[in-house]
């Protein structure tokens, strides 16, 4: 604003409450809410209105910016910029890493999608998806996102009708590359509160999808995974299909999977979009952190949920993070205490349901899990924990 008797009075036309009035001279005026807000401003000089205006997004340029460096989290949001476009009718552009754009351009061409760093000029507005720390932050999302869930927090950031959006992945080659059945599984995650630390438990649900009669793929990226005393490998008796390999092709070996079995990590998220079953094993998060599946394993009768609790902030740079138990006997007890016998049941419904029966391989024609040449980490030059 110049200077001079101005004021300055910005609005919130849902709720019809005012959010700002006051005097204004020689300053820049700005609302401090980020997220998505039905606003309208008015300015007066010398008491009488000067100015007026009303949020109006048709055909209007708005940027929907995505952080990179992440993939179920992209995934999980994605579908809510076509629901955005479709309520207001504006020219959305998606900022966000090429390869996950790539995912995604097929399936919703009325989208435009441009690098993470671009911004289109004469953006009339622009709103940036995540989930923001520390969790009380209300300029950036209106609602506790460990309350609402991982995806559903972003229509209340984009005022969007609160419902579960699942997201259209499609693969570029429907070609079936391997011709008997197989079931696809990642065993790796970001965090080790996600891992399913069960010590038996990979290597009974792998054999008990190997005597149905599937193949058993690993596609995670990384073959092992961990820090300093804390370290995961693929899982025994598991195919290595794990590797640096573009997702487009991950897509296409998912899209002919009979279904896929992970964690509450980016993996999952992608054979969801691509309209695989899911059969998901999370204890650290509740159901309502993911996308509905119903087949979903979790044990209530240990400690479990620290993720979506209200009361604990999670804390990035620690990979062991376990809020209530670190360093006890009951650290990472709400995967522990998940068995393969619950995740198996959880296959047989999923089977059941899918109509799924593939002929049992034989014993000699199931193909060995690790290739010869990788190698593996020596445990002894590991870090320990800081």
């Amino acid at each position: 604003m110049p200077e001079g008797n101005w004021r300055v009075k910005i609005i919130d036309r849902d709720s019809a409450i005012m959010l700002y009035d006051a005097a204004a001279s020689n300053v820049v005026v700005t609302s401090t809410k980020k997220y998505y807000v039905n606003f309208r401003i008015e300015v007066y000089k010398d008491d009488k209105l000067f100015l007026e205006h009303n949020l109006d997004l048709k055909g209007k340029k708005v940027l929907i910016k995505y952080p990179v460096g992440t993939l179920g989290d992209i995934i999980a949001w994605f579908p809510y910029a076509r629901a955005f476009k479709a309520r207001h009718g504006c020219e959305v552009y998606c900022a966000m890493a090429p390869e996950l754009a790539e995912l995604f351009k097929e399936s919703y061409p009325e989208l435009i999608f441009i690098g993470p760093d671009e911004r289109p000029e004469e953006l009339y507005a622009s709103y940036y998806m995540g989930i923001f720390f520390p969790c009380d932050d209300r300029n950036h999302q209106p609602v506790d996102w460990r309350i609402v869930g991982l995806q559903k927090t972003i229509p209340y950031i984009l005022g969007l009708k609160v419902e579960e959006i699942r997201p259209v992945i499609t693969p570029q080659n429907t070609e079936r590359l391997i011709k008997e059945p197989y079931v696809c599984i990642a065993a790796q995650a970001t965090s080790q509160a996600k891992y399913w630390t069960n010590p038996n438990g990979w290597l009974r649900t792998v054999e008990y999808l190997k005597a149905k009669g599937y193949r058993v793929l690993c596609i995670d990226k990384e073959m092992y995974h961990g820090c300093g005393s804390h370290w995961n490998f693929i899982p025994y008796g598991a195919e290595n299909f794990t590797g640096a390999i573009p997702l487009r092709e991950r897509v296409n070996l998912l899209y002919h999977a009979d279904f896929f079995v992970g964690l509450a990590s980016g993996l999952s998220w992608l054979a969801w979009a691509v309209g695989k079953p899911v059969a998901l094993v999370s204890g650290f998060s509740l159901p309502v952190t993911e996308f509905y599946t119903p087949y979903r394993v979790i044990n209530y009768h240990v400690c479990n949920g620290c993720w979506t609790d209200s009361s604990i902030e999670f804390e990035h740079k620690d990979f062991t993070w376990c809020p209530r138990h670190k360093n006890t006997d009951r650290q990472f007890e709400c995967t522990r205490f998940i068995t393969a016998e619950q995740v198996n049941a959880a296959i047989d419904r999923l089977m059941a349901d899918h109509n799924l029966n593939p002929k049992p391989l034989k014993t000699e024609d199931r193909p060995y899990h690790v290739e010869p040449d990788k190698e593996m980490p020596v445990i002894a030059e590991m870090e320990p924990d800081e």
